[in-house]
């Protein structure tokens, strides 16, 4: 496969720039993949192509305020720092002007809060000692700013929309943006129809959008992404399995963190990690049935994975189907529902 293979024409107004008044009366494309039927629909209607048995995995990671501006101290300069990775006070940055930033230098956020490189890395990624005063999480919320990504270019009104109204667990550096759709009514509707909700964890960081660069996708390198399944998931996902029920993935993020689990130990296990997997057509699914996901950007790894779920002359043609009908794309974009039903 080629980068090329995954390009496409969007127009730039396409590119929603906020979130829809309510979460769910977003629009949603249903693309059959066993006929390349297409259905365009609300996501409120998702619930009529879900069907009792079904198992929903969501991914439960909260974004956190983790872009940050800062002054190197000494110089004065200004840098932005993004925050992907938290390990107690040691963090994994991407940095802008990291050319600037060496061993030892010190970047002030606040007056009770900076931090020290302690280690420069490939693509402008740098390792901090964080210095504050409190609770780190606490601080990050007061002086941070929510990473909405860079082609968002409206300020976002309300932060709490750039997370799923079931996220727990803190460490996200962007949202696990598939499930943007779900309101807690709609949740309950689901699971009031008998399908089962169950949640996995992975953090998104540069994994999932680092832009891919290599003309021969072969030759991209996936960044690790932590995650984690506990046991009652784990057992739930094994059962559905030997059933034969349909498992739907809310997100290229839960797909990553359940074929990953399932191609490591042959079935659902409790576990945490790190994952690089990088799915790409020609590839054969071993965890999921189905997958809720976004509107993604040309050439992007999220792209190819969904072109692998049921063919990348599939995936295009819906993509200009939705361009036609004027689909809002990306973060905040509308939803597509990939079934096989």
């Amino acid at each position: 496969m080629k980068l090329s293979d995954f390009d496409f024409e969007l127009p730039e107004e396409l590119i929603a720039q906020h979130p829809t008044d309510k979460r769910d009366e977003s629009r949603l494309m249903v693309l059959h993949k066993n006929t390349g039927e297409i259905q365009h629909r609300h996501f409120y209607d998702i619930i009529e192509y879900l069907k009792p048995g079904d198992v929903l995995v969501r991914n439960n990671s909260k974004v956190i305020p983790a872009r940050l501006y800062g002054v190197k101290r000494g110089s004065g300069a200004k840098v932005e720092v993004l925050i992907l990775k938290i390990n107690d006070d040691i963090c994994e940055c991407l940095c802008g002007n990291a050319k600037a930033i060496k061993t030892g230098t010190i970047i002030d956020f606040a007056d009770d809060f900076y931090g020290e490189c302690l280690e420069r890395k490939d693509e402008g990624i740098r390792i901090f000692r964080m210095h504050y005063e409190g609770i780190f999480l606490e601080v990050l919320d007061r002086v941070g700013l929510m990473p909405t990504p860079p082609y968002i270019h409206e300020k976002l009104q309300n932060k709490d929309r750039y997370n799923n109204v079931y996220a727990r667990i803190d460490g996200s550096a962007a949202c696990p943006t598939a499930g943007l759709h779900f309101t807690d009514e709609l949740i309950e509707k689901i699971k009031e129809k008998g399908i089962e909700v169950l949640d996995v964890t992975l953090h998104v960081g540069l994994g999932t959008f680092k832009p891919v660069k290599e003309e021969n996708v072969e030759d991209h390198t996936m960044h690790s992404e932590a995650y984690s399944m506990d046991a009652y998931t784990a057992q739930r996902l094994n059962l559905a399995k030997k059933e034969k029920r349909r498992i739907i993935a809310i997100g290229t993020t839960s797909t990553r963190t359940l074929e990953t689990i399932i191609c490591k130990y042959g079935e659902f296990k409790e576990c945490s990690g790190n994952t690089s997997i990088f799915i790409y057509p020609p590839y054969q699914f071993k965890s999921i049935d189905c997958q809720i996901t976004n509107f993604h950007l040309p050439k992007s790894t999220l792209i190819m994975m969904i072109a692998a779920e049921c063919s990348r002359e599939m995936i295009l043609n819906a993509y200009k189907v939705a361009i036609e009908n004027r689909y809002r794309f990306f973060s905040f974009g509308d939803s597509m529902f990939i079934t096989n039903e």
